[in-house]
């Protein structure tokens, strides 16, 4: 039987957005609550958007360095289906959060960069989130994510490939290769699928999605 890699857009801001991404059948999206980000989408938007999610389409919220009470506060507005860290958080730390959060499951990402010397160094990040839903891949850039650089995927153990989340730079023209490498359980797109920082473009999500599809079918 044929595998189904999942599929998540991250970084989504307007309706238009979202029923797109719907429509293309993606099996997640990201609002980001983060707010030097570019995609950042505060409550009442995080808010509205959701309400345009069908059943069974996940809603992740990205949240960077947030507090107890910021993720508390955000759950309560937003009905967010995962948590998605993307910051500095300890094991510890996330545990709490998740726990304000109700105890909703999440990802932690783990930002690449030339200091990831091998493998070893991504199971030793996997095994110390072990608590976490999966491991998001993602290439170290300044700030936090959303940079469109790719890392080195020959770095990625097939030991947590079916527990990754690959991100980082991919787009409809490189998605395919990177499944083909790594097999990850999903891949999560943001730059790659925009016309400029922060404002998607329809016809790119169209077109990483029958990427991803077509590798798939492979």
């Amino acid at each position: 039987m044929t595998s189904r890699t999942r599929i998540k857009i991250c970084g989504l801001s307007q309706p238009a957005d979202i029923d797109h991404a719907v429509a293309l059948g993606v099996d997640a999206i990201g609002l980001v609550f983060y707010p030097p980000s570019p995609r950042y989408v505060d409550l009442a938007r995080a808010a509205e958007l959701a309400r345009r999610v069908p059943p069974y389409v996940s809603v992740v919220g990205l949240f960077v360095n947030a507090t107890a009470d910021d993720v508390a506060r955000t759950v309560e507005a937003v009905p967010l289906t995962t948590l998605q860290f993307h910051g500095d958080e300890s094991p510890e730390v996330c545990a709490a959060l998740a726990a304000a959060a109700g105890r909703r499951p999440y990802t932690r990402a783990m930002r690449i960069g030339p200091e990831t010397k091998d493998s070893s160094d991504l199971l030793q990040f996997a095994n110390a989130y072990a608590a976490a839903q999966g491991i998001l891949l993602d290439a170290l850039v300044e700030g936090y994510g959303g940079g469109g650089k790719v890392f080195d995927w020959s770095l990625i153990p097939k030991d947590i490939a079916r527990r990754a989340v690959l991100s980082g730079g991919l787009n409809a023209h490189n998605v395919a290769e990177a499944i083909r490498q790594v097999t990850p359980y999903a891949v999560d797109v943001s730059s790659g699928v925009e016309a400029s920082r922060g404002v998607k473009d329809p016809a790119r999500m169209t077109a990483f999605v029958r990427a991803v599809r077509a590798a798939d079918a492979e």
